[in-house]
C-alpha cells in the first residue's frame, strides 16, 4: 500500500501566461505558492477475491473490470499510462474540488507519485511535473496552463518560467520573517463552488487570442511581484499588485468573475483589503485577500458570510507518506477466470 501527500497552490501572478500557445511566443512567468492543505491518494493492489478487477473511491465509486469501464478521464489514463492493474484507488482532500487551488493537478500527481512507489520506482519531481502535464493536457485533453502540476509537484514559494523549450523552476529568495509577514498578511475565504476549470479555461483561452497586450502586462508583473519580495520595500505593495493583475484578469473575459464575487471583493476593499484576487479560473471557489494585521477583524466581519480558512505556506511538494510493498504477480483472463470458478463461494 501506498499513500500520497500532495500539497494545493495559490498562484498571485502571471496566470495565463502559462499557457502553451502564448508562452511559446511570448515567454511566460508565475510566482506560485504551495499551502497546508492537501490531497491524499491511497493505492494498492486489490485482492483477488471479487467480480470486478478494481475499485476506484473519489466522490463516487466504481468497481471495473477493465480499463474501458472507468468513467474517471485521469484515473483511466494514469493507469493505461504506467500499466496499472487490479488495484484499490481512494482520493481525499482537505479542501473540495473545483475550487480554484488546482486541485485536479495535485490529484494528477499524487496518483502517478503513487503509483510509480507501488511499481517500487523512484520518479522525481520533474518527472512526474511533466508527466501529469502530458496525463491532465494531452491524454485527458483538458484544456488550461501548465503551472499547476509544477508547483504540486515541487512545492514552496517559486517563480516557474515558462519559455519555448520548457519551464524552469526557481525559489523565491525571501528572508523567513518576510515571508511569515506575508502569510499572516493573507486572508482565504470560499466563496463557492466554481464550474470546472477547464470549462472556464475553454473561454478564457479563446478570449486570450485577442488579449495579448494584457497577457504581457500581467508578465511584466510577475518582475514586479518578486522584486516587492525580495527588497527591503513596503510588502503592503504585494497587496496593492494583487489589486491591479486581478482588475487585468477579469477583464480578459466576464466568465472569470460574477456580479456576486465583484460585490463580495468591493466590500473586503472598503472593510481595509488593499487587494486580492479569486484563485484558479474564476467563477468562484477562493478569495484571497491581503490585509494588514489591524484591518484583518473589520475584513472578516465583511466576510462573516463567508469560510474563513486559516492556512500557512509549505515547502515540501508531493511526498510518499506511507510505503509498504507489495508482491504483485499480474494474473491473465485465463488465470483469473480458473481461479474465480474453483472458488467454493462461486459453486
Amino acid at each position: 500500500m501506498v499513500i500520497t501527500k500532495t500539497p494545493f497552490r495559490m498562484s498571485f501572478f502571471g496566470g495565463g501566461t502559462d499557457i502553451p500557445e502564448f508562452y511559446k511566443q511570448h515567454g511566460g512567468a508565475v510566482i506560485s505558492s504551495t499551502f497546508d492543505k492537501y490531497c491524499y491518494v491511497t493505492v494498492r493492489h486489490l485482492p483477488r477475491f471479487f467480480e470486478y478487477t478494481s475499485q476506484l473511491v473519489y466522490s463516487k465509486m466504481e468497481f471495473v473490470s477493465s480499463l474501458e469501464e472507468i468513467e474517471h478521464p485521469a484515473i483511466r489514463e494514469a493507469m493505461r499510462l504506467l500499466d496499472m492493474h487490479e488495484l484499490r484507488i481512494a482520493y481525499d482532500a482537505d479542501l473540495p474540488a473545483r475550487s480554484g487551488l488546482g486541485t485536479s493537478s495535485s490529484f494528477a500527481v499524487g496518483l502517478l507519485h503513487a503509483f510509480y512507489a507501488l511499481k517500487g520506482k523512484y520518479a522525481d519531481k520533474q518527472r512526474l511535473a511533466d508527466e501529469s502535464i502530458y496525463l491532465e493536457r494531452t491524454l485527458c485533453k483538458e484544456k488550461g496552463g501548465v503551472q499547476d502540476q509544477i508547483a504540486a509537484a515541487f512545492g514552496g514559494l517559486n517563480r516557474i518560467r515558462f519559455d519555448a523549450e520548457g519551464y524552469t523552476v526557481e525559489p523565491v529568495i525571501i528572508s523567513p520573517e518576510r515571508k511569515t509577514l506575508l502569510n499572516d498578511n493573507l486572508l482565504l475565504f470560499f466563496t463557492g463552488f466554481s464550474r470546472f476549470s477547464s470549462d472556464i479555461q475553454k473561454e478564457t483561452e479563446s478570449a486570450l487570442k485577442d488579449k495579448t497586450k494584457e497577457l504581457q502586462e500581467m508578465l511584466s508583473l510577475v518582475d514586479v511581484a518578486q522584486n516587492i519580495l525580495t527588497s527591503k520595500c513596503d510588502l503592503d505593495e504585494f497587496g496593492r499588485l494583487l489589486d491591479h493583475t486581478w482588475r487585468l484578469k477579469r477583464g480578459i473575459t466576464n466568465k472569470i468573475s460574477t456580479n456576486a464575487i465583484d460585490e463580495l471583493y468591493a466590500k473586503a476593499l472598503g472593510a481595509g483589503a488593499l487587494g486580492g484576487k479569486i484563485l484558479g479560473a474564476g467563477g468562484g471557489g477562493f478569495l484571497l485577500l491581503y490585509v494588514e494585521r489591524e484591518k484583518q477583524n473589520a475584513v472578516k466581519k465583511a466576510m462573516e458570510k463567508l469560510l474563513f480558512v486559516p492556512f500557512q505556506f509549505e515547502n515540501g511538494g508531493t511526498r510518499v507518506i506511507h510505503y509498504s510493498p507489495e508482491n504483485y504477480v499480474p494474473i491473465g483472463a485465463a488465470e483469473r477466470y480458473e481461479l474465480k470458478n474453483t472458488d467454493p463461494l462461486n459453486r
